[in-house]
């Protein structure tokens, strides 16, 4: 039985559907980016004090144990999103908190307990940057299956075209793939998989695969309802046709 899971990561793999869709089961916590950037915000949410006004060792102590009780959301079992830029971040955090041991999995478990590593990825890397690129410049990253907004991180504005900018995106995206698999390894993990593609066209299959996985009863499919929509659309494939043009013209 595991106590805990990692969803090891990259930008626009469906993590934000596959969070929420954990939560829904009511028995998986409620995962989340606690590491990452935003750790001041969270920081603030939680009440915990600025970092600048504690020793390192402090705040992440008191940070840490806000995050777990927050990624267990009422539960036994906590979630975690981890993108993969903020894997050496972690294990910074961790060391200050369990100091001594060695970097990596040996310890997230001591400070999450028996951890399933579920990686998320996307086969599609073009369309991963195309949407990714079409997110930071347009401020919206995640909409409602009604269409309206969940997430929006700036002001509205057009995205544009801009294959320089999607060709360094599709390249470091298979870069971070390429480092978790690395990392994996390293560690001597097999994780959970999960491809955004299988994901995204059976949200409630995937569900019931990862829960099986966890030791947690499945809730039935007909109660699975993803809380997040697709953002692609004819400019997305517009896009990706345009690109892959390119491509092969420079190849």
């Amino acid at each position: 039985m595991y106590s805990a899971y990692i969803i090891c990561a990259t930008p626009r793999t469906g993590s934000t559907l596959l969070c929420r869709l954990l939560k829904s089961t009511g028995r998986a916590g409620d995962p989340d980016s606690f590491i990452s950037r935003f750790i001041p915000e969270w920081a603030e949410a939680w009440g915990v004090p600025p970092a600048e006004s504690l020793s390192q060792e402090e705040f992440a102590r008191v940070y840490l144990d806000a995050a777990i009780k927050a990624g267990k959301g009422g539960t036994d079992m906590f979630g975690l999103r981890l993108m993969r830029e903020n894997v050496a971040d972690l294990d910074r955090f961790i060391d200050f908190v369990h100091p001594g041991l060695t970097p990596g999995s040996a310890r997230f478990e001591r400070a999450f307990g028996r951890l399933l590593y579920i990686h998320l990825s996307r086969r599609d890397k073009v369309g991963q940057a195309i949407s990714l690129v079409k997110a930071e410049q347009s401020g919206l990253w995640h909409v409602a299956p009604d269409g309206s907004e969940i997430e929006r991180l700036a002001p509205p504005a057009e995205p544009y075209y801009d294959f320089a900018r999607l060709h360094r995106e599709v390249l470091e995206l298979e870069g971070f793939d390429a480092e978790w698999n690395t990392w994996f390894a390293e560690q001597g993990i097999e994780p959970h998989r999960i491809v955004y593609e299988d994901l995204s066209a059976d949200p409630a299959g995937e569900l019931a695969r990862l829960c099986v996985a966890l030791g947690i009863e499945a809730p039935d499919a007909v109660d699975v309802k993803p809380a997040v929509a697709k953002l692609a659309d004819a400019t997305s494939r517009e896009w990706a046709q345009r690109y892959r043009r390119e491509v092969a013209s420079a190849g």
